[in-house]
């Protein structure tokens, strides 16, 4: 590896450290829902306002991110994100109320638009071979992030003692909360090193500095042919301020690339990964593991998401975007069949050995009004339990009970659940913000990629905000055949609309996307 390809190495992946940054707030929620919601006595909406808050965060924040990305250039917003990262962990660690927590939790979110900057900051400073990769380690570090979270969470709830305050039933999902804090101000450190967006300077003007960060990027003459393609693109376009690029966003000019990026961002939204990663003990509780043990399988959504991010990040530039995704979707779709099979196999019921073995630990008396009673459902069950106990008693009680009364063969739902991980995670995880690095041209890419993100935040809020409420409703199964038919749709759309990217310049991926005139039109100007 030369030099110019370290550096280039060596500045995306600072600014992609951000995503662990990113993976660690999203998944530390997961462990405290069950400390939170009694301690708070929140209702299942609650808990999905607790959760989902980034998300509404991150949906304000990406209404100004390119704008203010724009004005103030790549790194100086990335910077503000760490600020605001760092910020929002101590205050969600501090939270003295339900109300607090849902406001500290939502500046968090404004930070998430870190994910959308970091794949433009990449996409303007990797060299097109190098692209698909660097990019991708943005996704890699959310997975790093996310699976650090879970081996956080199983950690300290298997460390719990009511000696120390921090490690106690009352204080320990603050931990949780905390840890977010070292690695927040790291990333804040190591991103005064890197160097401002050459293309940003080029907008701008600053022709010299930017040759010069160009110059740590390329050789002599990749700085010459870059800065002249990057040049002619601007003249071109013209696009200069984030209101006038947005209106051309919209033109037809380039509708095909916004139909492509918020088409795929919805995908991305409502397949269900939000609602397994930022709910995963929850999930796992639903099949029997209950307690600890649900901590302990959410580790393994960690792993497999390290190993087929990797998987990607090994194959993206060699096999395609287009193959991967459409591969992955189709697996995706296959195993929340699976899941949805196994939960709509399940049954419950509470015998009397059950109810002995429960008595030292709970309240059992409640549980001999339904006595030998076979439930067809999860729902049913839930149901049951609803009314013989009182919602605070439902809360602390529900992991054990659907433990000890599920009859279900745990491994299938296991098994769907992880293949659903490794099909996201090889696919449309990593891809679609290296598609958005790729797609959108240099003229409008400060509003499409803002905007793009917005839209797969939307999709992924209603989720996050919206799932403790669906199981509780409509039971596990139907929840899943549900997230099976969304990722059925988004198959048969990205298989119809998404072109392959790969070993593409950014200029040629443009004239790809435009309509026949266009091209026409563009080839009668080159002649001419």
């Amino acid at each position: 590896m030369d030099l110019h390809t370290r550096n280039a190495t060596k500045y995306a992946l600072i600014v992609a450290f951000g995503g662990f940054v990113f993976g660690l707030d999203a998944a530390i929620i997961s462990g405290t829902i069950r400390y939170i919601g009694i301690e708070f006595g929140l209702s299942n909406l609650q808990i999905g306002t607790v959760v989902s808050a980034p998300s509404l965060g991150a949906i304000v924040a990406l209404f100004f991110a390119g704008k203010i990305a724009d004005a103030w250039g790549r790194k100086k917003t990335l910077i503000l994100i760490a600020v605001l990262y760092v910020f929002s962990a101590l205050c969600s660690a501090l939270a003295p109320n339900y109300e607090f927590l849902v406001a500290a939790r939502f500046v968090g979110g404004l930070a998430f638009s870190s994910l959308s900057l970091a794949s433009m900051y990449i996409g303007e400073v990797a060299p097109s071979r190098l692209r698909g990769k660097l990019v991708s380690c943005n996704q890699f570090n959310i997975v790093i992030g996310l699976s650090a979270a879970y081996f956080i969470n199983y950690y300290l709830v298997v460390s719990a003692t009511e000696s120390n305050f921090l490690l106690s039933h009352a204080g320990i999902w603050r931990t949780m909360l905390a840890s977010e804090l070292i690695p927040a101000f790291l990333w804040l450190g190591l991103l005064l090193k890197v160097p401002e967006s050459p293309r940003w300077l080029i907008i701008k003007g600053r022709q010299s500095q930017a040759k010069q960060v160009l110059s740590n990027l390329y050789s002599h003459e990749e700085v010459i042919n870059t800065m002249n393609n990057f040049n002619m693109t601007t003249k071109q376009d013209n696009q200069h301020t984030f209101t006038i690029q947005l209106k051309q966003l919209l033109s037809s000019k380039y509708r095909t690339a916004l139909v492509i990026g918020v088409t795929i961002a919805v995908v991305q939204g409502i397949t269900g990964m939000n609602a397994i990663l930022f709910y995963a003990p929850t999930v796992f509780e639903q099949i029997g593991f209950g307690g600890n043990a649900a901590f302990q399988q959410a580790i393994y959504i960690g792993l497999t998401s390290i190993i087929f991010t990797i998987i990607a990040i090994l194959f993206i530039d060699k096999l395609g975007r287009r193959p991967l995704l459409l591969i992955g979707l189709l697996c995706a779709v296959l195993s929340h069949l699976t899941c949805s099979y196994g939960f709509n196999s399940a049954q419950y019921q509470i015998n009397e050995a059950t109810i002995a073995e429960l008595s030292q630990s709970i309240n059992v008396e409640p549980l001999r009004e339904i006595k030998d009673q076979n439930f067809e459902s999860d729902l049913a069950f839930k149901d049951a339990l609803s009314v013989i106990y009182s919602d605070d008693e439902v809360r602390q009680y529900q992991s054990i009970l659907i433990e000890k009364a599920i009859h279900v063969n745990p491994y299938l739902v296991l098994f769907g659940i992880l293949g659903f991980i490794a099909a996201f995670h090889i696919s449309i995880g990593p891809i679609m913000w290296v598609l958005f690095s790729e797609i959108f041209p240099n003229a409008i890419r400060s509003a499409a990629i803002p905007v793009s993100a917005i839209v797969t935040s939307i999709a992924s809020y209603l989720i996050q905000q919206f799932f403790p409420w669906q199981l509780a409703q409509f039971g596990a199964a139907s929840t899943f055949m549900m997230y099976a038919i969304f990722s059925g749709i988004g198959l048969a759309l990205m298989a119809k609309l998404l072109p392959e990217t790969k070993d593409k310049s950014i200029e040629e991926i443009e004239f790809i996307l435009k309509s026949s005139k266009e091209k026409q039109t563009s080839l009668v100007s080159d002649q001419s």
